[in-house]
């Protein structure tokens, strides 16, 4: 889902800035890290990690590393270290009954329940390249529990989506709460970089000027 970034990385930077989104996929139980490290350790300065969705358990661990001075949660799941993302999804109702699974276990939205539950508050046509676009979501992706909680020691950031089918609000809140992250809630669908980038890119620069 790389390319729905793209109002975001086109935006105008501040001095010394970059954006460079990454498609860590979750399609495994274990995330490719030598390549995420690759790509920090590429960066000149001070990293701020962006995690959307899935992607924030990626970032939990992978924000262990030195270079990362933040973390950006976009309703973004956020567990502790020893905890799997699909321990995290059973503590709340599921916001939708849409999801369905393949016969080897990868979970994905049907285009017809697509736009409805993931981005009801964007162009059909941007949530039909997102419903064509979207990355099946491994069973074991979600049993994996992470190593390390980077929230645990640097400074974190979220962006609560209150209108969220796909990553329940009141999840959110709870993790978020729990780890004291600086909490921006936007009245948005899980679509909400694409729906309302400038709130999201103001939050990340927050973040980054946090680290400056």
């Amino acid at each position: 889902r790389t390319g729905g970034w793209l109002r975001l990385a086109g935006r105008p930077r501040h001095p010394g800035q970059g954006w460079l989104p990454r498609d860590d996929r979750a399609r495994a139980a274990h995330r490719p890290r030598r390549g995420r490290r690759y790509v920090i350790d590429q960066q000149p300065g001070p990293v701020v990690l962006v995690g959307y969705s899935y992607g924030g358990s990626v970032i939990t661990e992978a924000g262990a590393d030195p270079k990362v001075s933040s973390l950006v949660y976009v309703a973004a799941l956020q567990p502790d270290a020893g905890e799997a993302s699909g321990q995290l999804l059973q503590k709340f109702a599921a916001p939708n009954d849409a999801m369905r699974a393949t016969p080897d276990k990868y979970f994905f939205l049907p285009p017809a329940k697509f736009r409805e539950n993931f981005a009801a508050d964007v162009p059909p046509s941007d949530a039909q390249f997102l419903a064509d676009s979207q990355d099946q979501l491994a069973e074991k992706a979600l049993g994996a529990p992470v190593s390390v909680a980077a929230w645990r020691t640097k400074p974190s950031y979220a962006i609560l989506t209150t209108q969220d089918h796909m990553v329940s609000p009141q999840l959110q809140r709870w993790m978020y709460q729990r780890s004291g992250a600086k909490v921006t809630e936007v009245s948005a669908s899980h679509a909400v970089f694409i729906s309302q980038p400038a709130a999201v890119a103001r939050v990340i620069e927050a973040a980054a000027k946090s680290t400056n």
